[in-house]
């Protein structure tokens, strides 16, 4: 656990009690990942803002929590575990009470992002910690308790950040964490042992700067590419060109150099690399269907707020019971667990390809709970696989890497399954209307057309819009087969992986 005590020394209660203190600690981070995409319209108002500048409040964001993520193993030499996260989860907390407070864009922008960078170590390094306080014969258990936070954590922030913004506004969805993120600071500082700070080694500014480059622009063609047309627009091809450039000097200088950013030697170890592989599928198939299915249902099937929210609150229960699976999971070999997990998303997928727009709120809601107990499944035996082998010094870089890829991996395929789905229903549309012509005999047979008309503008404006919605599922059908080939191919690559101990 630290330089003070060993797993094995510290006495149960206060295993406990640190596992309570970080999971609050990671659940609040998790919460405020997504809730801000419920609060967008409200807070557009508020500022008299056009959508493209509200974007940036959740841009920013995720900029700032993938360029401080990978300095966590840093922090954690530099400072200790302890100091680390307290800094972290209190200062998060006070971010987020500003976020609430904020009279301008400029200003919800300038805390969004403050609160993104220092609340970026909390989740690694809680996993860290979980992992170091547990013995390792119980890293099953702790592992499915952490990994609620999240997977649940962004499910409970939008349902709940998105009750308070209608019942009173959008800045209490802000102001319901700041309680939560006190007693958390408050419950770390009296819990975690006293440790003391690792090598004290400088930090390698080179590496840091061009793999923080990468990163954003990398996450600036994820958010804007749909926006600007992609490859048509002059800023996303020279945010593509500055990430490929930054990637290469970050990767030709941290093999070069003796103290890197990142220590891309960990990468030999195999259940490790296996791991940030399986966890960015992990991460691409997540949160993907709460992104698309709210946009089929609300636009296309004509369903309500309240029937969404429940599908996405029964994705959630799944979860728990996934989770609570994994109790019995967790003493099989990782392998069969991921598998499993994997093969249900499988299912889920396969499932989701087969909807059409008159599909029952009983099939999405048996289909939302699958999803969630798979998720649940798979995210103790990834964690447990990943870090078998890889020896315990290692654990707050490697952490940090592994929960970065992981956000990535979700930003990325949200990214490519919308463009997929516009893609798909422009090309549909285009080729379904070439059908609706004088030319075409089957148009005037009453029984064949089945009550649509082409007589006057206002069948054909009826009939436009129909092809329309058939056109958009179609492409939402592309894009969930899209999510079930990925999972597809996480099943193959986690058989690659091998059991082993992780050394002391």
């Amino acid at each position: 656990m630290s330089a003070s005590l060993t797993a094995e020394e510290i006495p149960p209660g206060r295993r406990i009690a640190i596992l309570a203190s970080v999971v609050l600690g990671s659940t609040l981070y998790a919460t405020t990942l997504l809730v801000a995409s419920t609060l967008l319209p409200q807070m557009q108002g508020t500022f008299a803002a056009t959508p493209d500048e509200i974007a940036w409040t959740t841009t920013f964001n995720i900029l700032a929590t993938a360029i401080a993520t990978p300095m966590t193993g840093f922090l954690v030499a530099r400072f200790g575990r302890r100091r680390t996260m307290l800094f972290c989860v209190g200062g998060f907390t006070v971010a987020t009470w500003l976020c609430g407070q904020a009279e301008s864009l400029e200003t919800v922008v300038l805390w969004r992002i403050v609160q993104g960078a220092i609340g970026a170590p909390v989740v690694p390094l809680s996993n860290a910690i979980v992992l170091d306080t547990f013995p390792r014969r119980q890293a099953g258990l702790v592992s499915s308790i952490f990994g609620m936070t999240v997977v649940l954590g962004p499910v409970i922030g939008p349902a709940l950040g998105g009750v308070l913004a209608e019942t009173y506004n959008w800045r209490w969805a802000f102001y319901m964490i700041v309680p939560a993120g006190l007693l958390a600071t408050v419950a770390l500082r009296f819990t975690l042992p006293a440790d003391k700070p690792g090598a004290q080694l400088p930090l390698d500014w080179l590496g840091f700067l061009a793999l923080a480059t990468a990163i954003a622009c990398v996450q600036l063609v994820f958010s804007r590419g749909q926006r600007l047309d992609w490859y048509e627009s002059p800023e996303i091809m020279l945010e593509t060109g500055i990430a490929v450039l930054a990637f290469y000097l970050f990767l030709a200088h941290s093999l070069t150099t003796r103290f890197p950013f990142l220590n891309l030697r960990l990468l030999l170890n195999r259940n490790y690399a296996l791991g940030l592989v399986l966890v960015t599928i992990y991460g691409m198939v997540n949160f993907t269907p709460i992104v698309l299915l709210p946009s089929l249902l609300q636009s296309y099937a004509g369903y309500p707020d309240s029937i969404i929210g429940m599908i996405v609150g029964y994705r959630g229960i799944g979860g728990t019971i996934g989770f609570g699976c994994t109790l019995l999971i967790g003493r099989w070999d990782p392998r069969i667990g991921l598998v499993l997990g994997f093969g249900l998303l499988v299912v889920a997928g396969l499932w989701l390809m087969s909807l059409d727009l008159n599909v029952a709120v009983d099939t999405l809601l048996a289909n939302a709970m699958l999803q969630g107990v798979a998720v649940g499944i798979i995210w103790v035996p990834l964690t447990v696989m990943t870090f078998a082998t890889l020896e315990s010094r290692h654990l707050p870089e490697a952490m940090a890497l592994f929960h970065l890829l992981r956000n990535i991996g979700s930003s990325l395929f949200i990214s490519l399954s919308v463009t997929e789905i516009v893609r798909s229903t422009t090309t549909n549309y285009s080729r379904m209307t070439e059908m609706i012509s004088p030319y075409n005999k089957v148009l005037a047979v009453p029984n064949l057309m089945g009550g649509w008309g082409t007589e006057t503008l206002v069948d054909l404006a009826r009939l436009g819009r129909e092809i329309n919605r058939q056109a958009a599922m179609i492409g939402y059908i592309n894009a969930f087969g899209l999510f079930t080939a990925a999972c597809g191919t996480a099943m193959l690559f986690a058989l690659l992986a091998r059991r082993g101990e992780r050394p002391g």
